[in-house]
């Protein structure tokens, strides 16, 4: 079996705002595995500054990766604890050696085209007039589920979006998630989450800082608005430091980013703690190109969860590939009549 890597960087088609800044482009990695004239195809999707595994020694893993691709995708998995994004690429590139179709890994009912999966509809940060036009074009789309990041315009100016889709749609018609993505101070934290329980919210992502799981603890306990970690789960490796954080920290919610978390593999561990404890869950791709998004929705739908997730068609970027990858009326769709455009020859 031989084994290359190829990095490939994503451009956004306009700059995308979160908290943390203005993202324009996207770093992302492919892992090839070539066997007996078939090709399987992984990717390793990287988000600088966020990822556990944004090193500098992160290509120098994936060189290790291909000279080691003898070992095989469990073994690999093992010895690639701290390389969570290279995890998911190995699992990946394996499934899609090993299938018929390179890009058809867990073939249902959902790769058939018979059924779909549920999403919900993000609006990005920026000015109150562009929020307010994103959420606009995601109502008339058809989105019964949408995902607003807050935490980078005035407060005010974000409850009154929030306000805006209350006037228009009862929490019956349009489910409102939020996500700080951390922006919160932890001295105002409660007080801001009270301040828009009564837009009749589904849940707050991450309002505060990672590795704050003290006051996180606390603002679980006592809030009235469910909460949902995210960042929190990025770096965390082991399953007795995964049971121990929701054991502690007790969230109504986690959300499983399979490129930040180890994959399927890591998915799998972090659902079953989830379901132990009697806590909700939901999947959601982290920018990766279409090639990573299509692994993530086909293991999303087998996992039977009735949930939107937050899964889209990568329409972010001008340079993704084209795929058979669809949403229509809030749903994810797989259309067998369209086909894929890329070439795995040409890596």
């Amino acid at each position: 079996m031989k084994a290359t890597y190829h990095k490939y960087i994503l451009h956004f088609k306009q700059p995308s705002g979160t908290s943390r800044g203005v993202l324009t482009d996207k770093e992302t990695w492919f892992l090839v595995l070539e066997e007996n004239g078939k090709k399987g195809i992984g990717e390793c999707g990287i988000l600088r500054g966020l990822s556990a595994d944004d090193r500098p020694d992160y290509e120098e893993k994936l060189q290790w990766v291909c000279d080691n691709i003898h070992l095989g995708a469990e073994k690999l998995w093992e010895e690639l604890m701290e390389f969570p994004s290279i995890q998911f690429g190995v699992e990946m590139a394996f499934l899609s050696l090993q299938s018929e179709n390179p890009f058809v890994l867990l073939p249902s009912k959902f790769t058939s085209g018979a059924a779909s999966i549920a999403i919900n509809g993000l609006v990005w940060m920026g000015d109150e007039a562009f929020m307010k036009r994103q959420i606009e074009e995601k109502i008339e789309q058809g989105f019964r589920c949408i995902k607003m990041k807050i935490g980078a315009i005035d407060f005010e100016k974000e409850k009154a979006l929030l306000r805006f889709i209350r006037q228009n749609f009862d929490a019956e018609t349009m489910e409102i998630r939020v996500d700080a993505n951390g922006a919160f101070f932890e001295n105002e934290a409660l007080d801001k989450i009270n301040q828009i329980t009564g837009f009749q919210i589904h849940s707050i992502e991450q309002p505060i800082q990672k590795n704050k799981t003290d006051m996180m603890s606390v603002l679980c306990k006592n809030t009235q608005l469910p909460i949902a970690l995210d960042e929190e789960l990025i770096g965390v490796f082991s399953l007795a430091d995964k049971e121990a954080l929701l054991q502690k920290v007790r969230p109504q919610y986690i959300i499983l980013k399979p490129s930040f978390i180890g994959g399927f593999r890591g998915t799998s561990e972090w659902i079953a703690l989830a379901e132990k404890y009697q806590i909700g869950w939901w999947i959601t791709s982290a920018l990766e190109s279409n090639i990573g998004l299509n692994a993530i929705a086909q293991f999303t739908y087998l996992q039977n969860n009735p949930m939107p997730q937050g899964l889209g068609t990568g329409a972010l970027y001008t340079n993704n590939f084209e795929s058979p990858l669809q949403v229509a009326q809030g749903q994810l769709w797989y259309r067998n009549e369209l086909e894929w455009a890329f070439d795995l020859d040409q890596l």
